[in-house]
């Protein structure tokens, strides 16, 4: 990272700012493109896995059968920063990257473990999952390999 003054170096700010954000964008790569293809995901978070759910077919969903590797992006924004000049105008501003490969999960159990971890990131209440509707929800895990942290305050 080039400015190491904006680095979030520890694994537990790392994850606080994950548990803190509401969206997370994952970026897949599209054999034989020319392009990346990013998605924004409601998602949870936990022990270094990221959780999302899917429709089980879709353009998302057959990039991932194809090449399962992918990139992620969180985010929180915490407001303009306005200068004299606009060239020095910001945001502050704290965020994560990182990168991983996506499985399916395909156990009910672990698909209604994984649907309670992402439901913890908007809510505390307790939540029943259908049978029938986890039968019909993809639900996918991306086992994290590497994480970088930034933050402007």
């Amino acid at each position: 990272m080039r400015r190491k003054d904006k680095e979030v170096s520890t694994l537990e700010q790392i994850e606080e700012i994950i548990k803190e954000a509401k969206v997370c964008r994952l970026g897949l790569y599209e054999k034989d493109k020319d392009y990346p293809y990013i998605v924004p995901l409601n998602f949870g978070y936990s022990d270094k896995k990221l959780y999302f759910h899917s429709a089980k077919a879709g353009k998302k969903v057959e990039i991932l059968k194809s090449n399962p590797r992918v990139c992620f992006e969180v985010d929180i924004a915490l407001g303009l920063v306005k200068e004299e000049s606009p060239c020095d105008w910001g945001n502050k501003f704290k965020s994560v990257i990182g990168f991983g490969t996506v499985s399916f999960l395909e156990d009910p159990t672990q698909k209604a473990d994984a649907m309670h971890i992402l439901m913890q990131n908007y809510s505390n209440d307790k939540h029943v999952f259908p049978e029938k509707a986890l039968a019909n929800t993809l639900v996918c895990v991306v086992d994290i390999e590497e994480m970088t942290g930034k933050q402007f305050l």
